[in-house]
């Protein structure tokens, strides 16, 4: 039996009022992936980052590619 491989859907979010952003803990290294308003800078939490797979997966969930900033 094959087993194929499931295609991950991208997410639309809005590039105009969000920009993609891994909030870091500067105490124990914790990674939380989100989007932050550009004009509130409120932080929406999306998912927590665990490893390089975790990182991989959110980006291509939401088809970002290149760097993500990050903050602290």
């Amino acid at each position: 039996m094959f087993f194929k491989k499931k295609k991950v859907e991208v997410v639309k979010y809005d590039t105009d009022h969000k920009e993609p952003i891994i909030k870091a803990s500067i105490c124990n290294g914790e990674q939380v992936a989100g989007f932050r308003d550009i004009h509130t800078g409120a932080f929406e939490e999306i998912m927590f980052i665990r490893n390089i797979n975790d990182l991989k997966e959110f980006k291509k969930r939401y088809g970002i590619t290149g760097d993500i900033k990050k903050i602290y």
